[in-house]
């Protein structure tokens, strides 16, 4: 699991079939309170926008958030984080 920030969207002229209708997000991944790179992100919740701290799932598991035969995705949002305190 990871946490990050969206940091904006993806617009794609073609994309695979079973991904119509799923947006494709940029997410700068947060790890130990640290900003790290970024990574696309299918938004399973799809109501994540710019701002917005999330959780996300990797491999296979992101794959079949989306309950299709096969979805070609390597990162999927899955939550969000109400609030994100860096320091404890």
């Amino acid at each position: 699991m990871y946490t990050g920030e969206v940091a904006g969207c993806v617009i794609a002229t073609a994309k695979d079939e079973n991904l119509e209708n799923i947006p494709l997000l940029v997410v700068r991944l947060i790890e130990n309170g640290e900003k790290k790179g970024c990574i696309v992100a299918a938004d399973a919740t799809r109501q994540a926008g710019r701002g917005d701290f999330v959780y996300l799932i990797g491999s296979k598991e992101a794959a079949r958030m989306f309950r299709k035969q096969y979805t070609p995705v390597d990162a999927a949002i899955v939550g969000f984080i109400d609030r994100y305190m860096e320091n404890m």
